[in-house]
Protein backbone atom coordinates (compact mmCIF):
# COMPACT_ATOMS: atom_id res chain seq x y z
CA UNK A 1 0.00 0.00 0.00
CA UNK A 2 1.56 3.82 -0.81
CA UNK A 3 0.52 6.92 0.98
CA UNK A 4 0.13 10.36 -0.63
CA UNK A 5 2.69 11.03 -2.31
CA UNK A 6 3.46 14.56 -1.74
CA UNK A 7 2.12 14.95 1.88
CA UNK A 8 2.44 18.55 2.84
CA UNK A 9 2.98 20.19 6.27
CA UNK A 10 2.00 23.90 6.22
CA UNK A 11 4.08 26.49 8.04
CA UNK A 12 1.94 29.75 9.37
CA UNK A 13 3.86 32.47 10.61
CA UNK A 14 2.25 35.15 12.32
CA UNK A 15 2.91 38.89 12.59
CA UNK A 16 0.98 42.22 12.30
CA UNK A 17 1.18 45.24 10.62
CA UNK A 18 2.08 47.36 13.91
CA UNK A 19 6.33 47.36 12.80
CA UNK A 20 5.85 48.54 9.46
CA UNK A 21 6.98 46.78 6.05
CA UNK A 22 10.39 46.03 6.25
CA UNK A 23 9.88 44.03 9.76
CA UNK A 24 7.33 41.58 7.82
CA UNK A 25 9.70 41.14 4.97
CA UNK A 26 12.08 40.05 7.50
CA UNK A 27 9.98 37.37 8.98
CA UNK A 28 8.73 36.36 5.86
CA UNK A 29 12.58 35.88 4.59
CA UNK A 30 13.21 34.36 8.04
CA UNK A 31 10.12 32.14 8.02
CA UNK A 32 11.40 30.80 4.73
CA UNK A 33 15.33 29.84 6.21
CA UNK A 34 13.47 27.97 8.35
CA UNK A 35 11.19 26.19 6.56
CA UNK A 36 14.39 25.20 3.95
CA UNK A 37 16.27 24.25 6.99
CA UNK A 38 13.79 22.13 8.15
CA UNK A 39 13.02 20.14 4.68
CA UNK A 40 16.81 20.06 4.29
CA UNK A 41 18.16 18.23 7.63
CA UNK A 42 16.11 14.68 5.81
CA UNK A 43 14.53 13.81 8.92
CA UNK A 44 10.47 15.07 8.05
CA UNK A 45 8.67 12.52 6.26
CA UNK A 46 6.58 15.59 4.59
CA UNK A 47 7.49 18.49 2.47
CA UNK A 48 7.09 21.71 4.75
CA UNK A 49 5.45 24.66 2.58
CA UNK A 50 5.75 28.01 3.63
CA UNK A 51 3.22 29.96 3.54
CA UNK A 52 2.27 33.82 3.57
CA UNK A 53 3.25 35.57 7.20
CA UNK A 54 -0.52 36.14 8.31
CA UNK A 55 -1.17 39.54 9.94
CA UNK A 56 -5.04 39.56 10.01
CA UNK A 57 -7.98 37.65 10.98
CA UNK A 58 -9.38 37.43 7.34
CA UNK A 59 -6.29 36.26 6.09
CA UNK A 60 -5.83 33.40 8.97
CA UNK A 61 -9.40 32.15 8.24
CA UNK A 62 -8.92 31.89 4.85
CA UNK A 63 -5.52 30.26 5.08
CA UNK A 64 -6.90 27.37 8.05
CA UNK A 65 -9.65 27.02 5.79
CA UNK A 66 -7.76 26.16 2.87
CA UNK A 67 -6.06 23.82 5.10
CA UNK A 68 -8.49 22.50 6.33
CA UNK A 69 -9.91 21.88 2.37
CA UNK A 70 -6.67 20.31 0.84
CA UNK A 71 -5.93 16.64 0.68
CA UNK A 72 -2.57 16.85 0.75
CA UNK A 73 -2.32 19.00 4.06
CA UNK A 74 -1.40 16.57 6.89
CA UNK A 75 -0.71 19.13 9.40
CA UNK A 76 0.27 22.76 10.64
CA UNK A 77 3.30 24.19 12.16
CA UNK A 78 2.33 27.82 14.19
CA UNK A 79 5.45 29.99 14.61
CA UNK A 80 4.83 34.06 15.89
CA UNK A 81 7.60 35.81 14.51
CA UNK A 82 6.72 38.47 16.38
CA UNK A 83 3.59 39.53 18.56
CA UNK A 84 0.65 38.46 16.78
CA UNK A 85 -2.66 39.20 18.57
CA UNK A 86 -4.59 36.09 19.31
CA UNK A 87 -8.21 37.40 18.90
CA UNK A 88 -6.80 37.45 15.51
CA UNK A 89 -6.55 33.78 15.41
CA UNK A 90 -10.16 32.38 17.09
CA UNK A 91 -11.61 32.52 13.65
CA UNK A 92 -8.90 29.79 12.09
CA UNK A 93 -7.94 28.03 14.75
CA UNK A 94 -11.75 26.89 15.08
CA UNK A 95 -11.68 26.05 10.96
CA UNK A 96 -8.55 24.46 11.28
CA UNK A 97 -9.46 20.45 11.91
CA UNK A 98 -6.06 19.61 11.36
CA UNK A 99 -3.41 18.90 13.86
CA UNK A 100 -1.15 21.39 14.55
CA UNK A 101 2.38 21.79 16.04
CA UNK A 102 3.01 24.98 17.93
CA UNK A 103 6.91 26.01 17.55
CA UNK A 104 8.09 28.12 20.09
CA UNK A 105 11.90 29.23 18.50
CA UNK A 106 13.20 32.59 16.95
CA UNK A 107 15.47 32.87 14.21
CA UNK A 108 18.63 33.68 15.78
CA UNK A 109 19.93 31.31 18.48
CA UNK A 110 22.09 33.71 21.03
CA UNK A 111 21.29 37.27 21.18
CA UNK A 112 23.79 39.88 19.88
CA UNK A 113 24.30 42.18 23.05
CA UNK A 114 25.52 45.07 21.98
CA UNK A 115 23.75 45.42 19.08
CA UNK A 116 19.95 45.00 20.56
CA UNK A 117 17.81 47.61 19.77
CA UNK A 118 13.88 48.35 19.85
CA UNK A 119 13.71 47.12 16.14
CA UNK A 120 15.78 44.05 17.04
CA UNK A 121 13.26 43.58 20.01
CA UNK A 122 9.83 44.46 17.54
CA UNK A 123 11.35 41.69 15.35
CA UNK A 124 12.37 39.16 17.60
CA UNK A 125 9.60 38.84 20.52
CA UNK A 126 8.40 35.10 19.85
CA UNK A 127 9.31 34.94 23.56
CA UNK A 128 6.28 37.72 23.46
CA UNK A 129 4.02 36.47 20.45
CA UNK A 130 4.19 32.71 21.59
CA UNK A 131 3.01 33.29 24.91
CA UNK A 132 -0.14 35.14 23.27
CA UNK A 133 -0.65 32.61 21.27
CA UNK A 134 0.01 29.40 23.96
CA UNK A 135 -2.57 31.10 25.90
CA UNK A 136 -5.36 31.33 23.11
CA UNK A 137 -4.89 27.53 22.21
CA UNK A 138 -5.19 26.59 26.18
CA UNK A 139 -8.74 28.75 26.17
CA UNK A 140 -10.34 27.19 23.40
CA UNK A 141 -9.16 23.66 25.02
CA UNK A 142 -6.55 22.95 21.74
CA UNK A 143 -5.13 19.85 21.65
CA UNK A 144 -1.65 20.42 19.99
CA UNK A 145 1.90 19.34 20.41
CA UNK A 146 4.78 22.14 21.54
CA UNK A 147 8.44 21.88 20.55
CA UNK A 148 10.89 24.73 22.30
CA UNK A 149 13.96 25.48 21.09
CA UNK A 150 16.07 26.78 18.48
CA UNK A 151 14.89 25.57 14.62
CA UNK A 152 18.42 24.40 13.70
CA UNK A 153 19.49 22.36 17.24
CA UNK A 154 18.68 18.48 15.86
CA UNK A 155 16.41 17.58 18.80
CA UNK A 156 13.84 20.28 17.77
CA UNK A 157 14.28 18.73 14.14
CA UNK A 158 13.63 15.02 15.18
CA UNK A 159 10.62 16.42 17.40
CA UNK A 160 9.02 18.06 14.96
CA UNK A 161 9.66 15.02 12.56
CA UNK A 162 8.25 12.88 14.89
CA UNK A 163 5.44 14.91 15.39
CA UNK A 164 5.22 14.84 11.76
CA UNK A 165 5.03 11.43 11.61
CA UNK A 166 1.88 11.00 14.13
CA UNK A 167 -0.13 13.05 11.79
CA UNK A 168 1.08 10.63 8.43
CA UNK A 169 -0.43 8.34 10.92
CA UNK A 170 -3.52 10.80 11.26
CA UNK A 171 -4.24 12.10 8.04
CA UNK A 172 -3.77 8.24 6.80
CA UNK A 173 -6.88 7.35 8.31
CA UNK A 174 -9.33 10.11 7.33
CA UNK A 175 -11.73 8.34 5.10
CA UNK A 176 -10.04 4.94 5.36
CA UNK A 177 -11.51 2.11 4.40
CA UNK A 178 -11.53 -1.85 6.61
CA UNK A 179 -13.18 -4.67 5.78
CA UNK A 180 -14.15 -7.59 7.90
CA UNK A 181 -14.47 -10.73 6.65
CA UNK A 182 -17.17 -12.49 8.82
CA UNK A 183 -17.80 -11.08 12.33
CA UNK A 184 -16.16 -10.81 15.33
CA UNK A 185 -15.33 -13.60 17.39
CA UNK A 186 -18.03 -15.46 19.32
CA UNK A 187 -18.65 -14.07 22.99
CA UNK A 188 -15.31 -12.11 22.78
CA UNK A 189 -15.78 -8.44 24.48
CA UNK A 190 -12.13 -6.88 23.84
CA UNK A 191 -12.08 -7.39 20.15
CA UNK A 192 -15.47 -5.85 19.40
CA UNK A 193 -16.51 -2.33 19.70
CA UNK A 194 -18.81 0.45 18.39
CA UNK A 195 -18.16 0.99 14.81
CA UNK A 196 -20.10 4.26 14.47
CA UNK A 197 -17.61 5.99 17.49
CA UNK A 198 -14.95 4.93 15.83
CA UNK A 199 -15.55 6.36 12.60
CA UNK A 200 -16.65 9.86 14.21
CA UNK A 201 -13.20 10.06 16.70
CA UNK A 202 -10.64 8.19 13.96
CA UNK A 203 -12.15 8.53 10.71
CA UNK A 204 -11.95 5.34 8.99
CA UNK A 205 -15.01 2.95 8.29
CA UNK A 206 -14.99 -0.76 8.94
CA UNK A 207 -17.89 -2.32 7.11
CA UNK A 208 -18.43 -6.30 6.82
CA UNK A 209 -18.30 -8.72 3.79
CA UNK A 210 -18.80 -12.14 4.17
CA UNK A 211 -16.49 -14.92 3.30
CA UNK A 212 -17.97 -15.88 0.44
CA UNK A 213 -17.22 -12.50 -1.28
CA UNK A 214 -13.73 -13.37 -0.40
CA UNK A 215 -13.89 -17.02 -1.49
CA UNK A 216 -15.27 -15.60 -5.14
CA UNK A 217 -12.24 -13.41 -5.58
CA UNK A 218 -9.83 -15.88 -4.63
CA UNK A 219 -11.33 -18.54 -7.45
CA UNK A 220 -10.77 -15.86 -9.86
CA UNK A 221 -6.83 -15.91 -9.51
CA UNK A 222 -4.87 -17.60 -12.57
CA UNK A 223 -2.71 -20.45 -12.76
CA UNK A 224 0.38 -18.53 -14.00
CA UNK A 225 -0.13 -15.76 -11.69
CA UNK A 226 0.01 -18.49 -9.01
CA UNK A 227 3.39 -19.67 -10.85
CA UNK A 228 4.70 -16.35 -10.91
CA UNK A 229 4.12 -16.20 -6.70
CA UNK A 230 4.96 -19.28 -5.25
CA UNK A 231 8.61 -18.70 -7.59
CA UNK A 232 8.40 -15.28 -5.18
CA UNK A 233 8.35 -17.40 -2.30
CA UNK A 234 11.18 -19.31 -3.04
CA UNK A 235 13.53 -16.77 -3.77
CA UNK A 236 12.87 -14.58 -0.60
CA UNK A 237 12.02 -17.40 2.16
CA UNK A 238 13.49 -20.61 2.79
CA UNK A 239 11.10 -23.13 2.12
CA UNK A 240 10.46 -26.61 3.96
CA UNK A 241 11.15 -29.58 1.21
CA UNK A 242 7.84 -30.58 1.63
CA UNK A 243 6.61 -27.56 -0.08
CA UNK A 244 8.90 -27.87 -2.84
CA UNK A 245 7.33 -28.52 -6.80
CA UNK A 246 8.15 -31.85 -5.81
CA UNK A 247 6.92 -32.36 -2.15
CA UNK A 248 4.18 -33.57 -0.89
CA UNK A 249 2.78 -30.72 0.53
CA UNK A 250 3.31 -28.07 -2.62
CA UNK A 251 -0.32 -28.00 -3.36
CA UNK A 252 -0.97 -25.90 0.06
CA UNK A 253 1.81 -23.32 -0.71
CA UNK A 254 -0.39 -23.06 -4.44
CA UNK A 255 -3.64 -22.73 -2.04
CA UNK A 256 -1.68 -20.17 -0.14
CA UNK A 257 -0.70 -18.00 -2.87
CA UNK A 258 -4.17 -18.48 -4.48
CA UNK A 259 -5.36 -16.93 -1.26
CA UNK A 260 -3.01 -13.83 -1.10
CA UNK A 261 -3.41 -13.13 -4.94
CA UNK A 262 -7.69 -13.30 -4.32
CA UNK A 263 -6.94 -11.17 -1.02
CA UNK A 264 -4.99 -8.58 -2.01
CA UNK A 265 -7.10 -8.08 -4.91
CA UNK A 266 -9.95 -7.81 -3.34
CA UNK A 267 -8.43 -5.31 -0.89
CA UNK A 268 -7.35 -3.13 -4.13
CA UNK A 269 -10.72 -3.52 -6.05
CA UNK A 270 -12.18 -2.15 -2.51
CA UNK A 271 -9.63 0.83 -1.63
CA UNK A 272 -9.36 -0.91 1.74
CA UNK A 273 -6.59 -0.07 3.69
CA UNK A 274 -6.74 -3.13 6.30
CA UNK A 275 -8.83 -6.15 6.69
CA UNK A 276 -9.49 -9.27 9.63
CA UNK A 277 -10.44 -12.75 9.24
CA UNK A 278 -11.95 -15.03 11.67
CA UNK A 279 -11.10 -18.96 12.14
CA UNK A 280 -14.89 -19.08 12.80
CA UNK A 281 -15.67 -18.18 9.47
CA UNK A 282 -14.28 -19.82 7.06
CA UNK A 283 -16.66 -21.57 4.67
CA UNK A 284 -15.42 -22.21 1.11
CA UNK A 285 -11.74 -21.21 2.05
CA UNK A 286 -9.47 -24.28 1.93
CA UNK A 287 -7.47 -22.89 4.75
CA UNK A 288 -6.76 -20.26 6.86
CA UNK A 289 -5.17 -16.89 5.42
CA UNK A 290 -1.39 -17.34 7.25
CA UNK A 291 1.16 -16.58 4.58
CA UNK A 292 -1.17 -14.33 2.81
CA UNK A 293 -2.08 -11.92 5.98
CA UNK A 294 1.73 -11.93 7.06
CA UNK A 295 3.06 -10.93 3.64
CA UNK A 296 -0.14 -7.56 3.45
CA UNK A 297 1.35 -6.34 6.78
CA UNK A 298 4.64 -6.47 5.38
CA UNK A 299 3.31 -4.26 2.59
CA UNK A 300 1.94 -1.70 4.98
CA UNK A 301 -1.93 -3.45 5.14
CA UNK A 302 -3.66 -3.17 8.92
CA UNK A 303 -4.58 -6.26 10.50
CA UNK A 304 -5.68 -8.03 13.32
CA UNK A 305 -7.56 -11.75 13.95
CA UNK A 306 -10.44 -12.62 15.47
CA UNK A 307 -12.78 -9.75 13.89
CA UNK A 308 -10.45 -7.18 15.74
CA UNK A 309 -11.16 -3.95 13.59
CA UNK A 310 -9.55 -1.91 15.81
CA UNK A 311 -6.15 -3.33 16.49
CA UNK A 312 -6.21 -3.71 12.29
CA UNK A 313 -6.78 0.09 11.93
CA UNK A 314 -3.61 0.89 15.13
CA UNK A 315 -2.05 -1.29 13.07
CA UNK A 316 -2.20 0.75 9.72
CA UNK A 317 -1.65 3.61 11.32
CA UNK A 318 1.53 2.74 13.05
CA UNK A 319 2.33 1.29 9.44
CA UNK A 320 2.15 4.57 8.30
CA UNK A 321 3.95 6.87 10.73
CA UNK A 322 6.93 4.14 10.84
CA UNK A 323 7.30 4.04 6.96
CA UNK A 324 10.65 4.19 5.69
CA UNK A 325 12.69 4.17 9.70
CA UNK A 326 14.60 1.07 10.77
CA UNK A 327 12.63 -1.74 12.93
CA UNK A 328 9.25 -3.60 12.07
CA UNK A 329 5.92 -3.14 13.30
CA UNK A 330 3.78 -5.57 13.65
CA UNK A 331 0.22 -7.20 15.00
CA UNK A 332 1.16 -8.74 17.86
CA UNK A 333 -1.03 -11.05 21.12
CA UNK A 334 0.64 -11.56 24.52
CA UNK A 335 -0.05 -15.02 24.69
CA UNK A 336 2.13 -16.77 27.51
CA UNK A 337 4.47 -16.02 30.28
CA UNK A 338 7.44 -17.29 31.74
CA UNK A 339 6.99 -16.84 35.57
CA UNK A 340 10.49 -17.36 36.48
CA UNK A 341 10.89 -14.94 39.79
CA UNK A 342 14.49 -14.06 38.91
CA UNK A 343 13.66 -12.80 34.89
CA UNK A 344 9.77 -12.85 34.23
CA UNK A 345 9.40 -12.89 30.01
CA UNK A 346 6.57 -12.85 28.05
CA UNK A 347 6.73 -14.71 24.99
CA UNK A 348 3.95 -12.96 22.21
CA UNK A 349 2.79 -14.48 18.91
CA UNK A 350 -0.38 -15.52 17.31
CA UNK A 351 -1.65 -18.94 15.83
CA UNK A 352 -0.39 -17.82 12.15
CA UNK A 353 -0.56 -14.11 11.64
CA UNK A 354 2.41 -12.30 12.60
CA UNK A 355 4.51 -9.52 10.18
CA UNK A 356 7.87 -11.19 8.76
CA UNK A 357 9.12 -7.02 9.07
CA UNK A 358 10.24 -7.63 12.63
CA UNK A 359 11.93 -11.17 11.13
CA UNK A 360 15.58 -11.07 13.15
CA UNK A 361 16.50 -13.66 9.92
CA UNK A 362 15.23 -14.92 6.86
CA UNK A 363 11.84 -16.44 7.52
CA UNK A 364 11.11 -20.27 6.72
CA UNK A 365 8.11 -21.19 4.64
CA UNK A 366 6.43 -24.14 6.58
CA UNK A 367 2.78 -25.98 6.82
CA UNK A 368 1.93 -27.26 10.14
CA UNK A 369 -1.53 -28.51 11.60
CA UNK A 370 -3.51 -25.98 13.00
CA UNK A 371 -5.91 -26.75 16.15
CA UNK A 372 -8.44 -24.31 15.32
CA UNK A 373 -10.65 -23.68 12.19
CA UNK A 374 -11.44 -26.99 10.56
CA UNK A 375 -9.28 -26.85 7.25
CA UNK A 376 -6.34 -27.77 5.88
CA UNK A 377 -3.19 -27.05 7.57
CA UNK A 378 -2.50 -23.88 6.42
CA UNK A 379 1.27 -22.74 5.43
CA UNK A 380 2.74 -19.98 7.49
CA UNK A 381 6.20 -17.85 7.90
CA UNK A 382 7.96 -18.59 10.98
CA UNK A 383 10.65 -17.23 12.61
CA UNK A 384 11.88 -15.50 15.52
CA UNK A 385 10.94 -11.65 16.22
CA UNK A 386 14.73 -9.28 16.13
CA UNK A 387 15.88 -7.68 19.54
CA UNK A 388 15.72 -4.11 21.09
CA UNK A 389 13.41 -1.64 22.46
CA UNK A 390 10.34 -1.42 21.18
CA UNK A 391 6.57 0.10 22.24
CA UNK A 392 3.41 -2.66 22.40
CA UNK A 393 0.16 -0.92 21.96
CA UNK A 394 -3.75 -1.51 22.49
CA UNK A 395 -6.77 0.27 21.49
CA UNK A 396 -9.90 -0.58 23.65
CA UNK A 397 -13.30 0.44 23.58
CA UNK A 398 -14.30 0.90 27.16
CA UNK A 399 -17.97 1.69 26.30
CA UNK A 400 -18.29 5.27 26.46
CA UNK A 401 -14.76 6.22 24.61
CA UNK A 402 -11.50 4.64 23.55
CA UNK A 403 -8.34 4.25 25.33
CA UNK A 404 -4.88 3.62 24.06
CA UNK A 405 -2.53 1.72 26.24
CA UNK A 406 1.23 1.69 25.88
CA UNK A 407 3.78 -0.34 27.29
CA UNK A 408 7.69 -0.08 26.61
CA UNK A 409 9.24 -3.64 26.20
CA UNK A 410 12.75 -4.85 25.59
CA UNK A 411 12.75 -7.68 22.95
CA UNK A 412 14.90 -10.34 23.85
CA UNK A 413 16.66 -13.10 21.40
CA UNK A 414 14.00 -16.39 21.73
CA UNK A 415 16.59 -17.54 24.92
CA UNK A 416 15.26 -21.63 24.05
CA UNK A 417 14.98 -23.92 20.61
CA UNK A 418 11.11 -23.81 19.77
CA UNK A 419 11.18 -26.82 17.52
CA UNK A 420 7.36 -27.74 18.71
CA UNK A 421 6.15 -24.19 18.20
CA UNK A 422 6.14 -23.20 14.14
CA UNK A 423 4.69 -20.02 14.27
CA UNK A 424 6.54 -16.31 14.80
CA UNK A 425 7.32 -15.14 17.78
CA UNK A 426 9.00 -12.82 20.18
CA UNK A 427 9.94 -12.80 23.94
CA UNK A 428 10.17 -9.48 25.85
CA UNK A 429 10.62 -7.87 29.07
CA UNK A 430 8.08 -5.28 30.24
CA UNK A 431 9.11 -2.18 31.89
CA UNK A 432 9.04 -1.08 34.42
CA UNK A 433 8.91 -4.85 36.07
CA UNK A 434 6.37 -7.84 35.03
CA UNK A 435 4.37 -7.16 37.76
CA UNK A 436 3.90 -3.36 37.78
CA UNK A 437 3.26 -3.68 33.93
CA UNK A 438 0.97 -6.61 33.83
CA UNK A 439 -0.97 -4.97 36.60
CA UNK A 440 -1.44 -1.20 35.03
CA UNK A 441 -2.13 -3.03 31.68
CA UNK A 442 -5.18 -4.47 33.40
CA UNK A 443 -6.65 -1.85 35.06
CA UNK A 444 -6.28 0.09 31.86
CA UNK A 445 -8.02 -2.57 30.10
CA UNK A 446 -5.53 -3.43 27.87
CA UNK A 447 -6.38 -5.83 25.20
CA UNK A 448 -4.36 -9.02 24.31
CA UNK A 449 -3.88 -8.55 20.60
CA UNK A 450 -1.69 -5.02 20.30
CA UNK A 451 0.96 -3.73 17.74
CA UNK A 452 4.75 -4.07 18.27
CA UNK A 453 7.15 -1.46 16.65
CA UNK A 454 10.39 -1.37 16.64
CA UNK A 455 10.41 1.70 14.67
CA UNK A 456 8.40 4.12 17.37
CA UNK A 457 8.62 5.18 20.51
CA UNK A 458 6.47 6.56 23.27
CA UNK A 459 6.19 10.11 22.12
CA UNK A 460 4.64 9.56 18.66
CA UNK A 461 1.72 7.26 19.98
CA UNK A 462 1.69 10.71 22.46
CA UNK A 463 1.27 12.74 19.65
CA UNK A 464 -1.54 10.46 17.90
CA UNK A 465 -3.41 10.29 20.89
CA UNK A 466 -3.64 13.91 21.21
CA UNK A 467 -4.84 14.48 17.35
CA UNK A 468 -7.34 12.30 18.00
CA UNK A 469 -8.31 13.42 21.54
CA UNK A 470 -8.42 9.82 22.78
CA UNK A 471 -6.75 8.79 26.43
CA UNK A 472 -2.94 6.80 26.18
CA UNK A 473 -2.25 5.24 29.46
CA UNK A 474 1.51 5.05 29.16
CA UNK A 475 3.20 1.93 31.43
CA UNK A 476 6.78 2.40 31.08
CA UNK A 477 10.12 2.90 33.45
CA UNK A 478 8.49 5.04 35.84
CA UNK A 479 4.85 3.86 36.09
CA UNK A 480 4.33 3.46 39.93
CA UNK A 481 0.85 1.51 40.74
CA UNK A 482 -0.78 4.05 42.72
CA UNK A 483 -0.33 7.35 40.60
CA UNK A 484 -1.58 5.00 37.38
CA UNK A 485 -4.10 4.28 39.37
CA UNK A 486 -5.19 8.00 40.39
CA UNK A 487 -3.89 8.85 36.34
CA UNK A 488 -7.14 6.31 35.18
CA UNK A 489 -9.76 7.80 37.42
CA UNK A 490 -9.21 11.14 36.63
CA UNK A 491 -9.27 10.01 33.11
CA UNK A 492 -12.38 8.39 33.18
CA UNK A 493 -13.66 12.73 34.47
CA UNK A 494 -11.46 14.47 32.44
CA UNK A 495 -12.61 12.64 28.49
CA UNK A 496 -16.10 12.94 29.80
CA UNK A 497 -16.27 16.24 30.46
CA UNK A 498 -13.56 17.61 27.60
CA UNK A 499 -16.04 17.71 24.89
CA UNK A 500 -17.77 20.58 27.09
CA UNK A 501 -14.60 22.20 28.07
CA UNK A 502 -14.21 23.31 23.92
CA UNK A 503 -15.21 26.92 24.49
CA UNK A 504 -13.57 30.37 24.64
Amino acid sequence: MTNDSTPEIWFLTGSQHLYGAETLRKVASNAQHVVTALNDCGLVPARIVARSVLTGPDEIAAACREVAASPKVIGVILWMHTFSPAKMWIRGLKLLQKPFLHLHTQFNDVLPWSEIDMDFMNLNQAAHGDREAGHIHTRMRLNRRIVVGHWAEARVQSEISGWARSALGHHDLQGARFVRFGDNMRSVAVTDGDKVAAEAKFGFSVNTHGIGDLVSAIAETGDKEVDRLVQEYADLYQMSDDLLPWGARHGSVRDAARIELGLRAFLESGGYKGFTTTFEDLHGMRQLPGLAVQRLMADGYGFAGEGDWKTAALLRAMKTMAAGLPGGTSFMEDYTYHLDPEDPLVLGSHMLEVDPSIAAERPRLECHPLGIGGKSDPVRLVFNADSGPAINVSLVDLGNRFRLVLNEVDVIDVPHELPKLPVARAVWRTKPDFVTSATAWLLAGGAHHTVLSYALGTQQIIDFAEMVGVELAVIDAETRLEPFKTSLRNGEVYYHLAPGLAAL
